[in-house]
C-alpha cells in the first residue's frame, strides 16, 4: 500500500493550538460510572470537550439540543472548559476510571489512553449505531483499532505576505522547494528587517517539528515511519531536513528559532516581518483582525522539485472518542454518529471555520471567502498528514528531534548525525 494511503488513517497532533477562553466554566468532576439512567430507561451522558468555549456563544448547545430532540431518550450534559483544563481532567479521569461518556480528544493523547484501556474501539460502536465509517475523512488508530475520529480539521497551508513577495520580484506563491528558497532569499535581501521564512523550534512547545519541519517531507508524499516504526534516516526525511538546513545556511530564516513558539511565528508574520510561514487556517481571522492592511495569500506547502503526486498537508483536529468505562456506549455512539453526519458536520465545521470530518460535508464559508475556498481546494486535492498522532509519547518525540536539529543548526553536529541520534532515541521510546 502506498505511503500516502497509510497516512490517510492518521489525524494530526493538536498541541496547544486551541487557547483558553477567559469566561469558561471549569470542568466538573465525573461520577464513577459517567452518566446516569432514570427509572424509565432514559439516560444522561456527559460530553467533555474544549470546543464549546471556542465556538460562537450558544451555537454548540443548540446543536446538541437538536440531537436530544431526535433522541428524546438521551440527555447530553456538556462539560466544557479550556483545552488545558480538559486535558488535565481527562488524564485524571483516565487514572481513576471516571472518564465522561464522550470525550473530546487531542491525537497526542490517543496512544496513552489506548494503552491504558480507557477509551473504546469506535468501529463496532459506530457499526451498531448504523453509521458508515467510509464517510470519515480519517480515523486515528492504534494497533488497527479506531479510538478517535477527527470531527473538524484545521489545515496548515503556506501563508505568503504578498506585498513583501511583490517587492522582492516574486509574482506568485512558490510551488516547489527551489522556488521557495529563491523567494525566501529575495525577501531577505530586501532593504529592511524582513526574513524569508519563520521556523519555530522551541523545545518547550515542540510542535514546530511537526508543522514546520516534517511538513516538508509530507508535502512530497514522504514518511518518517516504516511499518509503524521510526525511519528518520530515509531519503524523504533527509531531503526535507537538508533543505531546511540550506535555508538556515542562507540566512533566510527569521532569528530566534530556538526559543520561538507557534504564537511567536504568527506574530512575526502578522507584523510583516517574514515573507512566508506554515500555519493553521484557524489563524486567518486573527491575522485579519490584528493587521487589516496585511495582504496575504495561502497555498499548498511547496513540494520537492519534480514531485507530481498527492501532497500531504498537516492539520489540527478536534477529535472525539468514547470512554471504555461508560455504561451508555450505545447513547454515546449515537452522539458521535450525529456529530459526524453530513449535515451536522457541515454546520459544525462552518461554526468553527474548519474543514469537516465527513467526506460529504461542505462548510458554508468556502462559498463566500476566497482564502477559505482556496484552503478547501488544497484540503480536497491532498490528504491529511501527521504521523505523530497515535505514536507513543508523541510530544517527546518531537522534542527529541527538535533538540538534535537545534544542535545541528548551531554547528555542533551534522544534520545526518542529528537524524541518526534522533532515530536511536525514537527507537528507545518505541
Amino acid at each position: 500500500m502506498p505511503t500516502h494511503r497509510r497516512m490517510r488513517n492518521r489525524a494530526v497532533l493538536f498541541t496547544g493550538l486551541v487557547t483558553a477562553a477567559a469566561s469558561v466554566v471549569a470542568l466538573t468532576g465525573c461520577g464513577s460510572s459517567s452518566g446516569s439512567e432514570s427509572a424509565d430507561g432514559n439516560v444522561t451522558i456527559e460530553f467533555a470537550q474544549w470546543w464549546e468555549p471556542e465556538l460562537p456563544d450558544g451555537e454548540f448547545r443548540a446543536m446538541i439540543d437538536k440531537f436530544e430532540e431526535a433522541n428524546p431518550e438521551v440527555t447530553v450534559e456538556l462539560v466544557s472548559g479550556p483545552y488545558a483544563s480538559t486535558k488535565e481532567q481527562l488524564f485524571a479521569g483516565a487514572a481513576s476510571g471516571t472518564m465522561p461518556d464522550v470525550v473530546g480528544l487531542d491525537g497526542a493523547w490517543v496512544s496513552d489512553f489506548a494503552e491504558q484501556g480507557v477509551i473504546a474501539d469506535l468501529t463496532p460502536l459506530l457499526d451498531e449505531a448504523g453509521f458508515d465509517d467510509s464517510q470519515l475523512v480519517s480515523q486515528v488508530q492504534v494497533e488497527d483499532k479506531t479510538y478517535m475520529v477527527p470531527v473538524v480539521n484545521f489545515v496548515y497551508p503556506m501563508f505568503t505576505n504578498d506585498d513583501l513577495l511583490s517587492q522582492a520580484g516574486v509574482t506568485a506563491p512558490p510551488e516547489t522547494r527551489t522556488e521557495f528558497a529563491d523567494a525566501a532569499k529575495k525577501v531577505s535581501d530586501l532593504d529592511g528587517d524582513a526574513s524569508g521564512w519563520v521556523l519555530p523550534l522551541s523545545l518547550e512547545a515542540p510542535n514546530g517539528v511537526q508543522n514546520d519541519v516534517m511538513s516538508w517531507a509530507w508535502a512530497s508524499g514522504g514518511s518518517m515511519l516504516k511499518d509503524g516504526q521510526p525511519d528518520l534516516t530515509n531519503d524523504d526525511v533527509t531531503s526535507a531536513v537538508d533543505f531546511i538546513g540550506g535555508l538556515w545556511d542562507d540566512g533566510v530564516i527569521a532569528p530566534g528559532s530556538f526559543t520561538m513558539k507557534e504564537q511567536d511565528k504568527v506574530e512575526e508574520f502578522t507584523n510583516g516581518r517574514v515573507g512566508m510561514m506554515i500555519d493553521s487556517l484557524a489563524h486567518i481571522n486573527l491575522i485579519r483582525e490584528t493587521n487589516p492592511d496585511l495582504n496575504f495569500s495561502i497555498s499548498a506547502v511547496p513540494a520537492e522539485d519534480g514531485y507530481s503526486g498527492e501532497r500531504g498537508i498537516p492539520y489540527a483536529s478536534w477529535g472525539i472518542g468514547v470512554a471504555e468505562n461508560s455504561e451508555h456506549k450505545e447513547a454515546a455512539a449515537k452522539l458521535v454518529s450525529f456529530l459526524m453526519s453530513e449535515e451536522t458536520n457541515s454546520e459544525l465545521s462552518t461554526m468553527a471555520n474548519a474543514f469537516p470530518g465527513n467526506t460529504g460535508s461542505v462548510p458554508a464559508f468556502v462559498e463566500d471567502d476566497d482564502l477559505f475556498k482556496k484552503a478547501f481546494d488544497i484540503y480536497q486535492a491532498g490528504y491529511p498528514a501527521n504521523e505523530f498522532v497515535g505514536l507513543p509519547v508523541a510530544e517527546e518525540l518531537m522534542r527529541q528531534l527538535g533538540a538534535q536539529l537545534q544542535a545541528a543548526l548551531d554547528g555542533q553536529q551534522s544534520l545526518t548525525e542529528a537524524l541518526e541520534k534522533a532515530q536511536t532515541e525514537w527507537e528507545g521510546e518505541f
